[in-house]
């Protein structure tokens, strides 16, 4: 089968979406296919541009209140306003559909999948394409290429993080993506701003050290270095800058940031998402961030001392995320709210620890549930489900573009002709 997207994208899909009740044998790639043909349709239609979460700041109606954007209480009440409203207040409040750096990042790595599947002159032009647009979008000012997010973001503890402000989060899904699209194009700008990343994380992100070695800050303000997936995601872009350039700066930091995540881990093979009382929850996919981090440490670096944490790390995941059914969770302890992030996760996880084909009849389960009951008529992915209101706002870089990635690397693993 192959990807016709050329035309897909010029006219909208009238294809419904999956009934609830799928089989669990899901063995039939058709409907796969047809969910990702109709997520792809959409995006290109949108070109990749899209409302996010946490935009309610790029508001112009909010804007134009100087004396509310000044108050910290106010911009975390309308980001969190947003954000949790079932309604989508966008459009109303002229919030603009924008391209954000982590998405285009993400699509970039999903058409890296789908080129490697089936190449296409279409994939191809449009890998271009994306891996231009982030290189055109990386923040300014800093000691190698690194990317933040289109809007203003509001921290719990007031705490703000301006529009561009680089996050070593966004900076490693980007450098990442555009090293695969180097592997594929041997276009060499894309992986020398690539690795121009692992000056961002050693000389502009600080370092909070513990007894075993010290966690990357989630960005270079002050006043947010207790996160664990941020710091295992900075190791695994040293990672990967080590495994070009044989850097033993990249090496040795990286090993300790994964020494100190990896002392973190509770007994039963969990990670709190971070270090502060406030930040003691553990959920789906911040676990998963940590299990692919570690897999790409082992796999870039050859250092196979810290594979007992990923095994037990994976356990955990595996037997507290998802339901028999393949209703997957956020949080360990309790099922709702269902975010897209919490499906789409797991087959990218299963993808880079290489045991998609080990845990099929469980990928193929999640997968029928979440097109079955979060994907729209018109090819989008829903935001969250609830016990009361639903979500549906088709947020492009947190629903989209997460699901994209996420099928692409199902269908590697199960496929190799499309």
């Amino acid at each position: 089968m192959g990807w016709k997207s050329s035309t897909l994208h010029q006219k909208k899909t009238t294809v419904k979406t999956l009934t609830y009740k799928m089989p669990l044998d899901f063995h039939n790639m058709t409907n796969t296919h047809a969910a990702l043909a109709r997520l792809r349709a959409y995006c290109e239609r949108e070109d990749f541009k899209g409302w996010d979460p946490y935009d309610g700041l790029n508001s112009r109606l909010f804007q134009a209140l100087p004396w509310l954007h000044r108050s910290a209480l106010c911009r975390l009440v309308v980001i969190q306003g947003f954000k949790r409203c079932p309604v989508n207040l966008r459009r109303v409040a002229l919030v603009p559909k924008q391209h954000n750096a982590k998405g285009i990042g993400l699509f970039l790595e999903a058409y890296c999948n789908l080129h490697r599947l089936c190449p296409t002159n279409h994939t191809l032009q449009t890998i271009h394409r994306l891996a231009q647009l982030l290189l055109d979008m990386r923040s300014p000012g800093y000691s190698g290429a690194c990317w933040g997010y289109n809007f203003d973001w509001q921290a719990r503890r007031l705490f703000l993080f301006p529009k561009g402000t680089p996050t070593v989060v966004a900076t490693t899904f980007c450098a990442t993506a555009l090293l695969s699209a180097y592997e594929l194009t041997g276009c060499e700008a894309y992986r020398d701003a690539a690795l121009s990343s692992a000056d961002f994380v050693l000389r502009d992100l600080h370092r909070h050290a513990v007894p075993d070695g010290f966690l990357f800050s989630y960005s270079p303000l002050p006043g947010n270095d207790t996160v664990v997936n941020a710091s295992l995601l900075g190791s695994m872009l040293l990672s990967h800058c080590y495994a070009h350039t044989g850097r033993t700066d990249c090496l040795e930091a990286a090993r300790q940031s994964v020494a100190a995540c990896c002392a973190m881990q509770r007994a039963d093979g969990a990670w709190v998402y971070g270090m502060l009382p406030v930040q003691g929850w553990v959920d789906s996919f911040h676990t998963g961030y940590n299990l692919v981090a570690l897999a790409a440490y082992e796999r870039l670096t050859g250092d196979t001392a810290f594979r007992p944490h990923r095994e037990r790390g994976f356990d955990f995941y595996i037997d507290h995320f998802f339901a028999a059914d393949g209703r997957p969770s956020y949080y360990h302890d309790r099922v709702y709210p269902i975010d897209i992030h919490c499906p789409g996760q797991l087959f990218a996880t299963l993808h880079h620890l290489g045991c998609t084909a080990a845990h099929r009849p469980l990928a193929d389960r999640v997968l029928a549930w979440t097109i079955g009951h979060m994907q729209a008529p018109e090819g989008y992915f829903y935001y969250q489900l609830k016990r009361g209101l639903n979500s549906r706002i088709p947020y492009m870089r947190w629903s989209q573009a997460f699901m994209m990635h996420a099928l692409s690397c199902y269908l590697l693993d199960t496929e190799k002709h499309v």
